[in-house]
């Protein structure tokens, strides 16, 4: 059995930005870059699968060709290989062009029979990937799961967190499988896995190789502009008395339409 990870590199939430005078001048701002705290869960998961199941795993990303962080993360933690798709030269894309580009990835690491992602990514927040994904591989796609309870005979059988109550699911193989924190807990990278994932080449892929092109997107932005300017005055109500200062304003709300 193989098992595909996707993972995502992503700014690391628990480090404030690095911002120095040249920074400010150029308008850039120097952050850490790290692996989505959500696919770390896909990653441990996918490495546990390998020990209860004596499953393959490799990671797989998208990203700048020097985007290797993530990855290398996911192998220190002891994901078996990883793939780095390139993103480089994409422009104007969206996550249905990402989905495309993972998708297209997984088929062509052959036969691969489960994929499991995060469940969401700490950037954008969308957890809206793998369902694309799914949707281009014509798998069947199961969300919030929190525990593989088996998989045998052609099928995986999950436990699902559904509202107020848990779930449990049997769909055939190959699938799509997002998983939540609950399903374990990550491990740290041994110092032994980290010199290991640092000397690791990673293979990096243009996306054009897997035919995903800037056209790909779905979403476009045709007709951006600023709103009209809204002109505003303010009317000081004065009066003898409070209610005839109340009288005033019903009669000016009334005749603005307000009431």
């Amino acid at each position: 059995m193989k098992v595909a990870v996707l993972v995502k590199q992503t700014p690391d939430t628990a480090e404030l930005p690095k911002v120095a005078a040249d920074d400010v001048r150029s308008g850039s701002v120097k952050t850490t870059m790290v692996i989505n705290p959500w696919d770390e869960f896909a990653a441990e998961e996918a490495i546990l699968l390998g020990e209860r199941f004596d499953a393959d795993s490799v990671a797989i990303s998208m990203g700048p060709s020097d985007a290797v962080d993530a990855l290398k993360h996911a192998l220190a933690m002891g994901v078996g290989t990883a793939s780095l798709i390139d993103s480089s030269e994409l422009t104007g894309g969206d996550l249905w062009t990402t989905a495309e580009a993972l998708a297209a990835a997984v088929k062509a690491q052959g036969d691969v029979d489960l994929v499991l992602t995060g469940k969401q990514s700490v950037d954008d927040n969308s957890g809206a990937v793998y369902s694309g994904v799914a949707c281009k591989l014509g798998w069947p796609l199961l969300s919030a799961v929190v525990r593989i309870v088996d998989i045998a005979d052609g099928q995986i059988t999950v436990e699902r967190m559904v509202e107020g109550a848990m779930e449990t699911v049997r769909v055939a193989l190959p699938a799509v499988v997002s998983v939540g924190k609950e399903i374990n807990e990550p491990r740290y990278p041994s110092f032994m896995g980290i010199r290991k994932a640092n000397k690791a080449t990673i293979p990096v892929t243009p996306a054009s190789e897997l035919g995903v092109t800037s056209g790909s997107g779905k979403t476009q932005w045709t007709n951006i502009r600023k709103p009209e300017e809204r002109k505003t005055k303010c009317v000081i109500i004065d009066g003898a008395t409070v209610s005839e200062k109340a009288a005033k304003l019903v009669d000016a709300l009334m005749a603005e339409k307000v009431i």
